[in-house]
């Protein structure tokens, strides 16, 4: 959306006069994608096809980064077989005993590309003699500096701490990778849809914020998702942790039966994002048992079979093919988190306690 729609949509929907840097970048994630996908859909091919062998790929990668990490070791598997690891830099910074990295590709992914424990592991890829890409916002950064390869995310400046457009961007870079490495064209075209898919979402805002007054004192929830959506409920959590300080705790619906759902109780608002696509029978299954149990079912999804279930439905488009529905699962998750920080009187540029860069070693 242009500046001038965000402008009006956040009068309708909160009364205000200006809206924050988050939803200036919420709304801007359309325009983010197209044009990452317009300046980076070839250059990735040609990345593609200029790597040397290799047997699997190890990523480096902290908060949201880490979260697009998650994404790929669903996508890049099973679009290209491809294992995927993620990264421990600490053996690097805090033990110093750097694991071998034979027959692997070194991907490092971070917004600034500032975080030293993520450029020490790209680092020692290049010190073992193995590829290496830089996924950032900083082209110039540290990261892209230790890198063969670098991708850029055309997000612009990011001033919100809570990173939402970049976090889109990454995830949209692992699916050029996972089209690229697949050589299917089909799965190219399909991207394509994404930035008007993302536009789409957009449109329930007014509709989410009207429904988060009903959670203004929840101090507790639990998120859930599976397969290409796993890494959803991670960044979903992770979104209303900084945003709104509640102890929000994410899993998989397969891990979150071995244990953790003893402590639903009455009224535990839990939040479930399940697109329709293969992981949808496993969710839809959960979703009744959960009802059975009388949490309180906030459902992120396409199919009104799993809506209905819910107390708090939260609708997404139809027609995305699972792969690329994290895109569009998140941005319900965003608004969530943006108007509940409003609704319960805190600021959502400025979390207590962070900072838009955070470097650990």
């Amino acid at each position: 959306m242009e500046l001038s729609q965000i402008l009006f949509t956040h009068k309708q929907v909160t009364g205000g006069d200006m809206p924050s840097l988050l939803e200036q970048e919420i709304y801007s994630q359309p325009d983010v994608i197209a044009r990452l996908l317009d300046k980076e859909t070839q250059h990735i091919q040609q990345i593609v096809a200029q790597l040397p062998g290799f047997d699997y790929i190890l990523i480096a990668a902290r908060g949201s980064s880490d979260h697009a990490a998650t994404y790929a070791k669903y996508a890049w598997a099973t679009m290209a077989r491809y294992p995927v690891a993620l990264a421990a830099p600490s053996l690097q910074t805090l033990y110093d005993t750097p694991p071998r990295m034979n027959n692997a590709l070194v991907v490092g992914i971070s917004q600034s590309g500032q975080s030293p424990d993520i450029v020490a592991v790209l680092e020692e890829g290049k010190r073992q003699g193995r590829p290496t890409i830089a996924i950032t916002n900083d082209s110039n950064s540290a990261l892209a500096k230790a890198a063969d390869h670098v991708v850029e995310l055309h997000a612009g400046q990011e001033r919100s701490v809570a990173a939402t457009k970049t976090y889109t961007a990454q995830l949209a870079v692992m699916m050029l990778f996972a089209a690229s490495w697949s050589g299917d064209q089909q799965r190219l075209g399909e991207l394509n849809q994404i930035p008007e898919a993302i536009n789409q979402a957009l449109l329930s805002a007014s509709e989410i914020a009207q429904r988060t007054e009903r959670y203004r004192y929840m101090n507790q929830c639990v998120v859930v998702g599976r397969g290409y959506n796993y890494a959803t409920s991670f960044e979903l959590a992770l979104k209303l942790k900084e945003l709104t300080y509640v102890m929000a705790t994410a899993y998989s619906s397969a891990d979150f039966r071995h244990g953790p759902i003893a402590t639903i109780e009455e009224g535990l608002p839990t939040i479930l994002t399940m697109p329709g696509g293969a992981a949808f029978p496993d969710m839809i299954e959960l979703a009744k048992e959960l009802q059975k149990r009388q949490a309180e079912l906030l459902i992120i999804s396409d199919a009104e079979e799993a809506l209905k279930l819910a107390q708090t439905p939260f609708t997404i488009p139809t027609g995305v093919p699972e792969w690329l529905s994290p895109i569009t699962a998140i941005i319900p998750g965003q608004l969530f988190g943006l108007h509940l920080t409003l609704t319960k009187r805190l600021q959502p540029d400025t979390p207590r306690g962070l900072n838009k860069i955070t470097l650990t070693l």
